[in-house]
């Protein structure tokens, strides 16, 4: 477990977590003694791929140490919230919410979670020198040992030491804070998957490369540009936009299968209703519809997402429509005589001829899809129903009025909760029009949980199934700030925690719809410094075992945390196995042993159910060493090989954790 975790993390590189990839995927390329062969990596991809030397990479203070930092394992345990996750809105939600640093958090669920996340979205701190943030890791390196672990001078570790330790708000600094968590998120994402990264002009540039170097360039999608409203509050420009970086895991996939991305237009549902509304007054009487329609859009605010489609302000019997063009593109197109309905005479032709043939267009006049001039001398127009054209490219320039969220949130909690929250209706957007309504979404830098909102949202929208899993550490919040002096909160995850909870009450209680309202809450939590001398002290040959190190973390603890690294993820359903006097936890195909107290009858008793049991088959036997003596640990191992003369033919994996 932990001890087994400081051994392994010893012995890492700042390659490590490159190296591991590349034996995943080209073991041809090892020796026997496990060194990477670039002679035959280059050999293997000679005839596939044009090697190059040319191009450019973004370097900077603390770069290897943060691949470093990628590498190694989290020593923190998973602390399941027994209470919380116990009740019945929460009992059976897929949903989840950590509280704890992102970069352990990340580290957790890619053993579980690897290449499954459709859509990330992070808000990351934006590095403007007052928004709070320096970097100070917890990472406990000497300059000498990460001499040996980066193969830097003397002078370069100082430099990283320094700025690992005395809380720069650098832009190396920076970088360093966010490039492993970047590396991480990558390969959590879904091969189709996509990442939003909000920030500002202080880091856009710096996001920019670091992103093109771990997502790659042809990876890059586009930068969302949001207009947020007009700022008075400068000398010089007033900036009124931040920037929402894109990324896709595999372009090529995405070609392969021809992915479009297509959003419903925003300010519809007012439109409808304000067209509704008319047909209700007016009756059938289009042309009075129609110049009411024309004066509400000219009576919306500048910034009304309905005020873009204005040109849809024409109505007839089969609904709102807009005149299109109906030349052939480009010119070049059939011409042919078309008669007025009223005057009966031929119209005027279109310069670039007629958008499609003759019986075609008839076909469109006999269903009352082409509008026609008041005579003959006007070239009509082709008949644009905005039901037809609801969705489309998302832009990459929206306006969206940032106080709106920050009202919204007050309005929830009755107090200012949180500065600067996200808008949860633009982040809506994104998942919607990137995944599909069971996705798994993203967000490890949580903040006020506004992901968490968003997918709530949308979920009761259209009734999907999307799962998020939020990430947000114990940051203090401001002693002068409402929601610590009124509030009563003490955390952000706690404010986050509280938005879920409050969010979740008001979409069921608007919408009544059947989607997951709950989630389940865990803390990660680092054991202290005589914790992990006990752990490092502890000698199974010679030591009397019992429940003492066990309760140092909690039987609870230690399961969730082994579910997470073997795979099953977090709120894996375990089941007991009850042996003569001793019960093991039972999830998928692994067996926990726990808790001390195992003896030669149980034994027995486990083999009896291996061998009379048909749907009893797990294949790895996993042991808290720490609970078992040498002797118990022999028993296990040896009694298990028994299995493999048995008529199931077993080979069970044995696995003691420190």
């Amino acid at each position: 477990m932990i001890k087994d975790i400081i051994q392994c993390n010893d012995n890492l590189k700042s390659n490590t977590h490159t190296l591991e990839i590349l034996s995943t995927h080209f073991p041809q390329c090892f020796n026997k003694e496990g060194n990477f062969d670039i002679d035959k990596f280059k050999d293997l991809i000679k005839d596939d791929i044009d090697v190059t030397h040319e191009g450019y990479d973004l370097n900077f203070l603390g770069k290897n140490y943060a691949k470093l930092l990628a590498s190694i394992d989290t020593t923190t345990v998973i602390q399941p919230d027994l209470e919380h996750n116990a009740k019945p809105e929460n009992a059976n939600s897929q949903n989840l919410y950590i509280s704890g640093d992102n970069l352990d958090g990340l580290k957790h669920l890619l053993k579980s979670y690897n290449g499954t996340v459709k859509c990330i979205y992070i808000d990351p701190p934006y590095n403007t020198g007052s928004d709070g943030f320096v970097y100070n890791d917890n990472f406990n390196f000497t300059s000498e040992e990460l001499v040996d672990k980066l193969g830097i001078s003397e002078e370069q570790a100082q430099k990283i030491f320094d700025l690992t330790t005395k809380g720069r708000a650098s832009h190396s600094a920076w970088l360093t804070f966010m490039y492993p968590r970047l590396l991480l998120a990558r390969d959590l994402l879904s091969p189709d998957g996509v990442i939003f990264i909000s920030i500002d002009d202080n880091e856009q540039a710096n996001l920019k490369l670091i992103c093109d170097s771990v997502f790659g360039e042809e990876c890059f999608v586009s930068q969302l540009i949001w207009a947020a409203g007009r700022k008075n509050d400068s000398k010089l420009v007033s900036v009124s936009h931040e920037y929402m970086l894109c990324y896709v895991r595999s372009s090529e996939l995405l070609k392969e299968n021809n992915v479009i991305w297509r959003e419903r237009k925003q300010g519809l549902d007012d439109i409808y209703a304000c067209y509704n509304s008319l047909k209700k007054k007016y009756k059938d009487n289009c042309s009075k519809i129609e110049i009411e329609l024309k004066n509400w859009f000219k009576s919306l605010p500048q910034g009304h997402p309905a005020k873009d489609h204005s040109h849809y302000s024409c109505v007839d019997s089969n609904g709102i429509y807009f005149p299109d063009n109906i030349s052939w593109p480009g010119g070049g197109g059939p011409k042919y005589d078309v008669l007025h309905p009223i005057t009966k005479k031929p119209v005027k032709i279109p310069s670039r001829g007629w958008i499609t043939n003759e019986n075609t267009l008839n076909d469109w006049i006999m269903e009352d899809k082409v509008r026609f001039g008041v005579d003959e001398n006007a070239v009509p127009c082709l008949k644009s129903y905005l039901k037809d054209r609801e969705f489309s490219v998302p832009y990459s320039v929206f306006y969206k009025d940032g106080r709106a969220s920050t009202k919204r949130l007050m309005n929830l909690f009755g107090l200012k909760a949180f500065d600067n929250p996200k808008d949860e209706e633009i982040i809506s957007r994104l998942i919607d029009f990137t995944s599909s309504k069971d996705a798994l979404i993203l967000d490890f830098f949580s903040g006020s949980a506004t992901t968490a909102h968003a997918v709530m949202e949308l979920n009761a929208r259209d009734l999907g199934n999307r799962k998020y899993i939020m990430i947000q550490i114990q940051e203090d919040c401001k002693q002068d700030s409402d929601a610590a002096k009124h509030g009563g909160y003490k955390t952000i995850d706690q404010i986050g925690i509280e938005r879920i909870k409050r969010a979740a009450s008001k979409i069921k209680a608007e919408t009544n719809a059947n989607i997951d309202y709950g989630f389940k809450h865990y803390t990660l939590v680092e054991p202290s410094e005589d914790t992990i001398d006990k752990l490092e002290e502890f000698d199974a040959k010679n030591m009397f075992t019992n429940n003492d190190t066990l309760s140092l973390f909690g039987k609870e603890t230690v399961i969730e945390t082994w579910l997470v690294k073997d795979g099953y993820g977090l709120g894996a359903k375990v089941e007991e196995v009850k042996l003569a006097d001793y019960t093991a936890w039972l999830c998928g195909k692994h067996l926990y042993f726990i808790e001390a107290g195992m003896n030669e009858n149980d034994m027995v008793a486990l083999l009896d159910k291996y061998q009379q049991e048909p749907s009893f088959s797990p294949e790895n036997i996993v042991v808290f060493g720490y609970s078992f003596s040498f002797s118990q640990t022999e028993m296990l191992r040896k009694n298990l090989f028994v299995l493999r003369d048995s008529h199931k033919n077993l080979k069970a994996n044995f696995d003691i954790r420190y």
